[in-house]
This record gives C-alpha cells, sequence and structure tokens, in this order.
C-alpha cells in the first residue's frame, strides 16, 4: 500500500495521547486502520511542561498503532491546544493592479498573506488565517470572489493565535520521537470536522470538546468557523474535586467519576453508596452517589457557564447569529451521564453527543466511534483531505475532486480547495497552509 493512501493523526492531549492511522475507502469514507494510546504524562491543561515524559508517551502510542497495523510510521499530524491559543477578528484589503482582469486565487492569496503579516504580541505566531466574508468594491457578503471584476478586494478573518515556544516544544517532542511533522493544525477545528455535519454548520452550531485538560469551543455559522477559544479545565479538575472532596487518591477519583459519575445529582438515591478500599491497611471509605454527583454537577455546571460566556461572546443572542443546530459535545468528557440535559438547562440550547462518525466508515469498531477519538479522527481527516488535494495536483487531472461535504484544506476555506483542485495541473498550487507548514519546518530545523 501506498504511504500517500494513509494518514496519521497524533492528539497530545493532557491525558492521554492517541496515534490514529487510517486510509480512505473506496466509497470516500476514512477507515481507520490502526489506533494506539498511552498515558499522557508529561502535558498541563494542553501545554507540554515535561518533554522527556511526553517522548515516551508518544513512542509508546506509536508503537501500538505500529503493531495494531502492522505498518511504519514516518509523518503525523499533531493537533494544538492549550490555553495559550487565542482568536480575534481582523479585516484588511487589497487594491488590485489591474481591475480589468476578473479576481483569481493568486489575489486571495496575497490578501491571506498579508494578514499573516499582522503583528503579534512577543512569543506569538499565527496559527491559522481563516477569510469569512469577502467584500468587492464595498458589495457585502460575498463567499467566492473569484472570477469577479473589481479593484478593491477585503475580507473579514477569523485569525487563530498561539504561543511560539508551545508549539515549538510540540514539534520538538514529534522529532524526538523519530517522527516527521507533516502538520499543525488547531484542535477544535479538526473535532469538529469529525462530529459535525455539513447542516449543523450551515444552521449555526457550537461544538464543545471537554478534553482531559482543556475545553476547546469551535463555533460555526452559514458553514463558516466564526469563533474558536481554548477554556483551560476540562475532566480533570472535575477528578481533582472529587479527590480532595472524598479525601481519596487521582485513580480512584477517576473511576469513580466514570463507572459512577453523573451530572445531575436529582437522580441518586441518599442510600446509595459505593465503599473505596484504604490504602495500606486503612479502613474503607464510603461514600454516597448523591454526594459524588454533587461534586461533578458543581464543576461541569462551571465548565458549560464558561462555554456558554464565549457563545455569548460571538454574539449568539443576536438574531442573524442564532446558533439553530445548538450544540455538540463530545471529547472524553462527553460520556458523563445526564450531560446533555445539564447542558440543555443551562443554556437553553438544543445540545447532542458527538460521535466522529460522520466520515467514518460503516463497519468502523464502535470503540473509535466514542467521543474520546473525536480529536484523533478529524486530525486523520484533515491529513487525508491534505493529501488527496496534493495528489490529485500532481496526477494533473483537470477534474476537481469531489472532497467529502466539507472542504478542509488545513486552514484555507472552501474556495482555496476548489482552487486548489483545479488548479494548473502542472504546477500544484501551495495552499497557504503549505507556506505557513515550511516556514515551521526551517524554524524548527534552525531551533535544534
Amino acid at each position: 500500500m501506498e504511504h500517500n493512501e494513509i494518514a496519521v493523526g497524533l492528539d497530545i492531549g493532557t491525558t492521554k495521547i492517541v496515534a490514529m492511522i487510517g486510509r480512505k475507502n473506496e466509497y470516500g469514507k476514512m477507515e481507520i486502520i490502526g489506533i494506539g494510546k498511552s498515558k499522557s504524562l508529561g502535558v498541563h491543561r494542553g501545554v507540554v511542561n515535561n518533554i522527556t515524559q511526553t517522548i515516551q508517551s508518544i513512542q509508546q502510542a506509536i508503537q501500538e498503532a505500529e503493531a495494531d497495523s502492522g505498518l511504519k510510521i514516518e509523518e503525523v499530524v499533531v493537533g494544538i491546544a492549550g490555553q495559550h491559543i487565542r482568536s480575534l477578528q481582523h479585516s484588511d484589503y487589497i487594491t488590485r493592479p489591474n481591475p480589468d482582469e476578473v479576481i483569481d486565487q493568486d489575489d486571495i492569496h496575497t490578501l491571506c498573506n498579508q494578514v499573516h503579516k499582522l503583528v503579534m504580541l512577543p512569543g506569538e505566531e499565527i496559527i491559522h488565517v481563516l477569510p469569512q466574508e469577502f467584500k468587492v468594491d464595498g458589495q457585502a457578503e460575498i463567499k467566492e470572489p473569484k472570477g469577479m471584476y473589481g479593484g478593491r478586494l477585503e475580507a473579514n478573518f477569523h485569525v487563530v493565535v498561539g504561543q511560539v515556544s508551545s508549539i515549538r516544544n510540540i514539534g520538538r517532542c514529534v522529532k524526538s520521537a523519530g517522527l516527521e511533522l507533516s502538520a499543525v493544525t488547531l484542535e477544535p477545528l479538526a473535532s469538529a470536522n469529525a462530529v459535525l455535519s455539513q447542516e449543523e454548520k450551515e444552521a449555526g452550531v457550537a461544538l464543545i470538546d471537554i478534553g482531559g485538560g482543556t475545553t476547546d469551543l469551535a463555533i460555526f455559522k452559514d458553514g463558516i468557523i466564526r469563533h474558536t477559544a481554548v477554556i483551560p479545565f476540562g475532566g480533570n479538575v472535575i477528578t481533582e474535586d472529587i479527590k480532595e472532596g472524598c479525601s481519596i487518591i487521582e485513580k480512584q477519583a477517576e473511576l469513580l467519576k466514570i463507572k459512577f459519575g453523573s451530572a445531575w445529582p436529582g437522580e441518586n438515591k441518599d442510600n446509595e453508596i459505593v465503599s473505596i478500599p484504604g490504602l495500606r491497611g486503612r479502613e474503607p471509605k464510603e461514600i454516597t452517589l448523591k454526594n459524588l454527583s454533587k461534586i461533578i454537577h458543581a464543576r461541569v455546571v462551571e465548565i458549560i457557564e464558561q462555554v456558554y460566556l464565549e457563545i455569548k461572546n460571538y454574539g449568539h443572542e443576536e438574531q442573524k447569529k442564532k446558533l439553530i443546530a445548538g450544540m455538540v459535545i463530545t471529547g472524553g468528557g462527553a460520556q458523563l451521564k445526564h450531560l446533555k440535559q445539564l447542558a440543555e438547562y443551562i443554556t437553553g440550547m438544543d445540545t447532542r453527543i458527538g460521535y466522529p462518525n460522520e466520515h467514518l466508515a460503516g463497519d468502523s469498531d464502535s470503540e473509535t466511534t466514542s467521543p474520546l477519538y473525536a480529536t484523533a479522527v478529524g486530525l486523520v481527516l484533515n491529513s487525508l483531505e491534505q493529501k488527496g488535494a496534493r495528489f490529485q495536483n500532481q496526477a494533473g487531472t483537470e477534474e476537481k475532486e469531489t472532497m467529502s461535504e466539507e472542504g478542509t484544506h488545513y486552514f484555507g476555506t472552501e474556495d482555496e480547495q476548489e482552487e486548489n483542485n483545479s488548479a494548473n495541473p502542472k504546477a500544484p498550487r501551495k495552499s497557504v497552509f503549505d507556506k505557513w507548514a515550511e516556514k515551521f519546518k526551517d524554524f524548527l530545523d534552525n531551533a535544534e
């Protein structure tokens, strides 16, 4: 099997590291051919804080995936999250030298590249530049400016910014684990790709990925990403609280949360009790399930309220920006019982739990369609799209590639995809992302 048919996603999380190998089957759906996961030790709140441990965890996950699939892994796509991620809105314009010619992809590239030159705070770097809508000579709300006449092309951009040092540390870990880093993508975007349907993105939806150390949010409306945020706490704060509140060790707290935890305290009877073995020679502890779910409830409410605050910041309360499809919750934290009901109760928005089966082959193992793996599935999907587009260009076909419903060429809009696929076949056009990836690679190599 050729290597350009498979892709590997590496989700470096706070609690687990997942390596997933996938390929496209003949129906254009994704098959998962190998998966490996390991406990993540060197990551705190989505940011690497112990390089050595992280490298070991990555190697362990990769080895497991290799053993599972019988393939050798060389390059991976990595997701990035963590509390250092922020996003901003920015609008920019270019005046075209020759308004008598129609607008083409180069104009859009010039515009995007101009945004890449924005001056950030020291130590920050632009990760994604996502055009939202365009204006041509003051005519607003244009989704696809290519082929139009106009002298002034402007656009609103959603710009995602992250900390250079954190991104470099991840690059360093991947390199030291003996792998090539082929791309970096924002985790909420990857999860969204795996979990959301095109209809939901059109109608307006907030994707909430409750991970171990961070809760990622991505908001879509009219098929375009509108807002991204990373909230620096996730499932770990719930475990912490159970640990403190019940005076037990972390491992037990985690088990309690998974086995008996519920986000809705009303439904446990007062007499339901779990007994936990004490540490060496001490009495076992008895914990009522009612207290357990009260602790969990308090924390989950806090997470959902933070998320809701971000949704309000985006402007959900304005009629035009209303998120009709409500919320989709995914990630390991989505497995808490009664979370959907609680989220609906707090925000009044329709809610569903997101399973990453939107583009997976029908016979996928039920384990891999767990919300736990949303980010990993999304990373593999993104990478396959990217490779598909590149391969298409090299093959020199004039046909436009039929992409999956969602055009996800890493950080470009759907307009760019179309262009990339039907671009001059002899010279494969580099997307904004490819250029960025190259710069980033040089940057890593020089940093060594």
